[in-house]
């Protein structure tokens, strides 16, 4: 929001924040702290932070309109604000602010959705190394209190997951900034922990009361609906990703996807295009498939920790 705030409906401010975390994270192994939702229990984690995941493309949903910028109007004072829709799945407003519909203001965008799974038939050796590489440790915030109405798949065995000891060791970072609420620190910040790298790999072993469909039978861990907003050509079904984006799990999303589906019923079947299954399967909840709108991707030419992340010589001389 401070990007957007600064440059108003110049599409310039979409730029500076790519740049902004294309050059975070070439900053003191930066990728090794941003939590990974292949590693890390979804519920330790607070909506809208950033967050990366290693992913194939299982599935590639029809395109979505959303609402670019967007104006809201308070309705004591009448007074106007911008917002950006972009990186977001609800329209952000005030107790006071209501969404104009009608302003002219409003720019209405389209993005891609990705349904996306963890790479099919990734050995137990390879998720072992990723765990150990990766320095972001995260627990439940005292202060925090999640809103999600459902739990997600991991909390049936939550017991597992629990410490025996208490770490109390951290590493203190300096704050560098922050982009439409998200947090980033500048220099590593090792918050504590409360899962060790077993524990950790006991997650990803889960059982999922939920069908999400992985190609594999067998296979553990989080599925993604993915939003991708710019060169989504570029990508094709079954493409092995490394994401980094904003996590969103907001409650609000089960309730509009349940909302949806009663109206739909509602109409005339020839009128409706997708089946009662099919839009469960296009927004299932948000607290067991959660969304990440990605703000950069690459393709991973493989996914052997001990390898570079380049082997084309030429490539990684530049």
């Amino acid at each position: 929001q401070g990007f957007f705030a600064q440059n108003g409906v110049n599409p310039d401010w979409e730029k500076k924040v790519i740049e902004y975390f294309k050059e975070k994270l070439k900053e003191n192994n930066a990728p090794k702290w941003v939590p990974s939702l292949n590693e890390v229990p979804l519920h330790y984690l607070k909506p809208n932070s950033f967050v990366k995941f290693r992913c194939m493309i299982q599935d590639m949903f029809d395109p979505e309109f959303y609402m670019g910028v967007y104006e809201t109007v308070n309705r004591n004072t009448k007074a106007r604000v911008l917002h950006f829709g972009k990186y977001r799945d609800v329209a952000e407003c005030g107790p006071q602010q209501e969404v104009d519909l009608n302003s002219p203001r409003t720019t209405t965008l389209e993005r891609q959705t990705f349904y996306c799974v963890p790479v099919p038939g990734e050995s137990t050796w390879v998720k072992e190394a990723y765990v150990n590489a990766n320095q972001a440790r995260v627990s439940p915030s005292t202060s925090y209190t999640p809103s999600r109405h459902k739990r997600s798949y991991e909390d049936d065995e939550d017991m597992d997951l629990q410490p025996n000891k208490q770490k109390d060791q951290h590493a203190g970072a300096r704050q560098a900034g922050s982009v439409g609420g998200l947090q980033w620190c500048g220099e590593p910040k090792r918050l504590e922990t409360e899962a060790s790298t077993g524990q950790q790999l006991n997650f990803l072993n889960l059982s999922s009361p939920f069908d999400l469909n992985f190609p594999l039978p067998g296979e553990k861990g989080p599925a993604c609906l993915v939003k991708v907003y710019e060169d989504w050509d570029c990508f094709k079904v079954n493409d092995v990703l490394e994401l980094y984006g904003v996590l969103s799990v907001d409650p609000v999303l089960s309730i509009l996807n349940n909302d949806e589906r009663d109206a739909s019923s509602l109409l005339d079947p020839m009128e409706c295009t997708d089946t009662a299954e099919e839009q469960r399967v296009h927004s299932p909840p948000a607290s067991l498939v959660p969304r990440i709108h990605v703000v950069l991707a690459q393709k991973l030419q493989h996914i052997n920790p001990l390898l570079p992340a380049c082997l084309n010589k030429e490539e990684s001389k530049t």
